[in-house]
């Protein structure tokens, strides 16, 4: 069983959570999650089950598209719900300044990034002093939905690894009451059922891809580097990637048989296999 299962996941449940609840759903051993969601959040999660665990890296860095609401006039410890919140009474009084584009962010102290190994979250809570440097981020979109008194929604469309908690605690006394993953890449919630399988070759749609076939399939499938036997056809996945992944799926009347990459010579090198 090799493919993606979009699952919705509630709030106060973990990634790891809904991953194992798909995993015994499926009655599948092997299954693991792409881009994990506080515990807080809610959305989209992408479950990989099988040979499908072996292409995490690419569906974790694809765009991210989140709906949050924000509450201005608090802080919170951790930038949500589940931190220690201060009232400040005070909130940014006129229009908001949201920034799109490069920029630069501070992740959380409240993270899972880790520090010589360990996650910056569990230093804190060990009392620790946790400064995380920043990091260059790609912001899409950030767009005000809403306001009405101390809160305000947005839609905000951003690279993998922006904290939307960070954007939203810089507007100023602020934290992230909701949060909602609507998207990654051109997969959406809506389509979230825990009991489907998207089958790899849908799954990855926003690849290139070539067709290939006879001997050429079996070169690729050993992870020899081939010659395009035509060109290659465009990604044709439902959501404009601003940032594409530079790999081809190469596929037969089987289905995805490697993700390869272009060399300077022209030859396409196979550098994850799905046969073996």
């Amino acid at each position: 069983m090799d493919g993606v299962v979009l699952a919705d996941k509630p709030t106060g449940r973990t990634s790891h959570d809904i991953t194992t609840m798909v995993r015994r759903g499926l009655g599948e051993r092997k299954a693991g999650h792409a881009g994990t969601l506080d515990p807080f959040a809610t959305g989209l999660l992408i479950v990989l089950v099988g040979r499908a665990r072996r292409v995490q890296r690419f569906f974790t860095a694809l765009p991210k598209e989140y709906v949050a609401v924000a509450r201005f006039g608090a802080v919170s410890t951790t930038g949500d719900p589940d931190g220690e919140i201060t009232q400040t009474g005070s909130g940014p009084p006129g229009e908001l300044v949201l920034p799109t584009g490069t920029i630069r962010q501070r992740p959380p102290a409240y993270s899972a990034i880790r520090i010589d190994g360990t996650r910056a979250y569990e230093r804190v809570r060990r009392g620790e002093t946790v400064v995380i440097p920043e990091r260059e981020v790609i912001v899409y979109a950030f767009e005000q939905l809403w306001r009405e008194n101390d809160r305000a929604g947005f839609r905000i469309v951003c690279s993998s690894g922006t904290y939307v908690r960070s954007l939203i605690a810089d507007l100023g006394d602020a934290y992230t009451e909701e949060l909602r993953r609507t998207r990654i890449g051109p997969l959406r919630v809506e389509d979230a059922d825990p009991a489907t399988v998207v089958p790899m070759q849908e799954a990855l749609g926003f690849f290139a891809s070539l067709r290939i076939d006879g001997d050429v399939a079996r070169r690729a499938a050993n992870g020899v580097a081939i010659a395009p036997p035509q060109p290659v056809t465009p990604p044709r996945a439902g959501w404009e990637l601003p940032d594409g992944p530079a790999e081809v799926l190469l596929l037969d009347e089987e289905g995805p048989v490697a993700l390869a990459q272009q060399r300077e010579d022209g030859l396409l090198k196979p550098v994850v296999g799905f046969r073996a």
